[in-house]
This record gives structure tokens, sequence and C-alpha cells, in this order.
């Protein structure tokens, strides 16, 4: 999990989520809310790209959206032109 620049609005989320709950339960408990908010939520991104990542290969073609495979359409470049 690297460090993204987006990833300061995530944390300014989660901090303002953790002084809105700050009203009903400790700070202690609030907090480690908010920390394990964090990796969850990174967590659950990690996985999703490396899922989208898988989906998409090489590409996708921007006539049909089939995935490319060997810089080829398998839909578009099978027709016959």
């Amino acid at each position: 999990m690297n460090f993204e620049r987006r990833d300061i609005v995530l944390i300014a989320g989660i901090f303002l989520v953790v002084l809105g709950i700050t009203q009903y339960i400790p700070l202690q408990y609030s907090s480690l809310i908010g920390i394990m908010m964090f990796f969850a939520i990174k967590f659950y991104v990690v996985r999703k790209r490396k899922m989208i990542e898988k989906d998409v290969g090489e590409g996708i073609c921007m006539e049909c959206g089939f995935k490319i495979i060997d810089e080829k359409c398998p839909n578009c470049d099978s027709e016959i032109k």
C-alpha cells in the first residue's frame, strides 16, 4: 500500500468522522475506529485496482469494448474487411 496524494483527502475525511463520533465515545476508541477505517478503505482500493488491472490486461478496444489480446481485438480484427 503506497501513500498517494488522494490519501490526504481520505485522512481529512476520516479525521472529521473521528471528531464527529468523539461526542458519543471516548477519543481513544474513536481514533482506533478511524485508523481501522483508513486501512480497510486502503485495502479495498488496492484489491479493487488489482482486479481491474487483471480484467483489463493490455487494454480495451475502443470500438467494441472487448479485452485486447496480443495487441489485437479478438472481435474487431477477426472480421473480414
